[in-house]
Formats: structure tokens, sequence, C-alpha cells
């Protein structure tokens, strides 16, 4: 064999391109890149909407604002769809930074929203108004702790699987609702009737502007822990390796358990204002797949409480927008998951492009 094939036999071709990992980027190259993304998703979504229902491009983008903006209600309804999805946002964010992948949130929630209905059942009318008010606080903030700290408990001692564990305990939650709510109603209807005479007080005549101003001052409340206290740097440490925080002296189970118990008692505190604040009642579908979606509230705002509230605004001013496209057009209430489901698809996609970047290869062979 000569020199010549014995070399092009050791010659390797090379991809044209190969993915590699960023550098830190720069803050507002990344949103730029975010914003590039969201504009995508919306030509592609107004292209959808005028292939599947012959709506013209300008009146979809018209319905889509007037869906989120386009009455006094239509936006208290959005900020207060923007805080309820942040607040269970926040009671996640702890855990995730801690690399305890609670998915559980769907079900803690649910669990003290039920713990508030019980208090309104049974003490409603028959202890002062003000302590039936504390006792609903504490049930549902306890409420929510237990529930969020039974996996933390078997993850710490016995390293059991957070994410199975948790995500099984929403289907718990959800059938302990619906089993007390069979309970009480003895007509057969299934539903329990709104107590509104007990529920917490409003301001003005809007509902739902204590829930904002409650979440508003957690999320504040939040971001401080997070960044500036010492259980925030802890939780941070044991999130990057179990093994460092071991050798500088942080108690790892302490931390989980600790972490867990925050979690808790904040989607304790949304149970509570979704029952007790706005909805007077629960059911099964009282927390509506909110829990899911704070996931990805929590991983695109990288787990910072100031950046998820405008991922937050984001999911609420798509699901506003949609519905009224639906609504406005008469279409089938699945173009509105349809038109969410793309532009998630582009906002998550494009997080692909701000941790990697693409690079192309200069030569298309290369000798081994």
């Amino acid at each position: 064999m000569s020199d010549t094939t014995a070399l092009k036999k050791s010659e390797t071709r090379e991809p044209l391109f190969h993915i590699a990992k960023r550098a830190d980027i720069v803050w507002w190259k990344a949103w730029l890149i975010r914003l590039a993304a969201l504009a995508a998703s919306l030509i592609v979504c107004a292209a959808l909407a005028r292939a599947l229902g012959g709506i013209a491009p300008l009146a979809f983008f018209r319905s889509m604002i007037s869906g989120a903006f386009g009455t006094k209600r239509r936006i208290w309804k959005l900020f207060y769809e923007l805080a309820i999805l942040l607040s269970i946002s926040l009671a996640v964010t702890p855990a995730f930074k801690m690399r305890f992948w609670n998915i559980g949130a769907e079900g803690q929630a649910l669990i003290g929203g039920l713990a508030t209905a019980a208090c309104m059942y049974y003490f409603g009318g028959k202890i002062p108004t003000p302590l039936l008010f504390v006792v609903m606080i504490a049930a549902s903030i306890l409420a929510g702790m237990i529930w969020a700290v039974i996996p933390a408990v078997f993850k710490a001692f016995w390293n059991t699987n957070e994410t199975l564990f948790t995500l099984m305990m929403n289907y718990v939650a959800i059938q302990l609702v619906t089993f007390m709510i069979n309970f009480w109603v003895t007509s057969g209807s299934g539903t329990l009737p709104p107590m509104s005479e007990y529920a917490l007080p409003t301001i003005g005549s809007n509902a739902w502007i204590l829930n904002i101003i409650v979440i508003a001052v957690l999320t504040v409340a939040v971001y401080i822990y997070l960044r500036f206290s010492k259980h925030g740097y802890e939780l941070s440490v044991v999130g990057e390796s179990e093994n460092t925080a071991l050798y500088v002296g942080i108690n790892v189970k302490k931390v989980i358990i600790r972490t867990m118990l925050l979690s808790g008692a904040l989607c304790g505190v949304t149970g509570l204002l979704l029952v007790g604040g706005t909805d007077h009642t629960i059911s099964a579908s009282t927390v509506g797949g909110r829990g899911f979606t704070a996931i990805m509230v929590s991983w695109l705002g990288r787990f910072n409480p100031i950046f998820m509230v405008l991922t937050s605004f984001l999911l609420a001013f798509l699901g506003a927008g949609a519905n009224q496209i639906s609504n406005d057009y008469k279409m089938n209430g699945s173009i509105s998951d349809i038109i969410t489901a793309v532009i998630l698809f582009f906002v998550i996609g494009c997080e692909f492009f701000i941790q990697y970047r693409i690079v192309l290869c200069k030569n298309g062979k290369e000798g081994k």
C-alpha cells in the first residue's frame, strides 16, 4: 500500500458544524435573542391563524392585545393570573436552585387550599372573623409545609427520587380534595358552594388586589432571601455540589428539609389566596395546572424572582390573548393551546442558542 493511500485512509471527514458551550453571554444579547424568538413565534402563530381560521395577521395581533388589555377588568385579570403563577414559581425556585426537582407544587398548593376551605367550613361563623383569618393562614401554611417536607425527608435520609415522589403526591392531593368535597357535600352535586362570607377581606371592590399585593411582597422577600441570606447561599452551594457543601461544613440534610419547608409554606400561601381570596371554595382543579407551568417560569427566569416576573407576565399574556382569539373568531378552544404551544416552543428553544453556539468547521476533512 502506498503512502498516499494510507494517508487517505487515515483521513476522516469532519461534520460541517458542531455545537460548543458558550462562555457567559452579555445579558442584553441574551434578551435580544429571546425577543427575536418571541417575534418569530408571533409571526408563525399569525400564519397558522391565517391558515386555520382565515384570520388576518393584524386582526390576530389586535385580538391578542385586546384579550389582555382590552378592558379594565381584563387588565386586572392579567395581573392576577401573573401574580398567582409567580407565587407558585417562587415556591419551587429555592428547591430548584438546590437541584431538588420539586414537581409537586400543584399538590402542595392544593393541600394549602384544602386546609383553608376546611377552616372556612368548620370554623366559619363559630369563631370571630379576625381569629378565623389567623387560623386559615396558619393552617394553609402548615399543610403546604407538611406536604412538601415528606418527600424532602425521604430524599435527605434515603436518597429517594424526588421528581417521582413529588409528582405522585400531586395525584394524592387531588384525590384527597375530591374525597373531602364528597364528604362535605351530601347532595350529590360534587361541588362545594362558595363560602364568601368567610373570605379574606378585599381592597375596594376588587378581590384580586390583595392577592397581587401579597405576592409582590413575597417576590421581594424571596429575592432577598436567595440573594443575600446565609440560607440562600447554603442552598446554592448544595445545588452546585453536595460534596463541596459537606466539605465546608454545611449540613446537607438540614438544608434540603429547610428549603422544602419554605417551598411548601409558599405553596400553602398560594392555596390560601386562591381559596380564601378569590374562589371562596375548592375543587380538584382550583390550582388549574399552574404548578406545572411554574416549573417553566422558574427555569426561564433563571431562578431569579425579578426575571420570573417577566416570564410570568409573558405566559399570562399568551393565555389571555389566545383565549380571546378563540372567542372572537368562534374557533375551537384548541387553537389557544396551539398558539401558546408554538410561542413556548420558540421561547424555550431560544435558550439553546443562549447556552450553546453552532461552530462551522473550516475544512471539510482533517487528518488523524
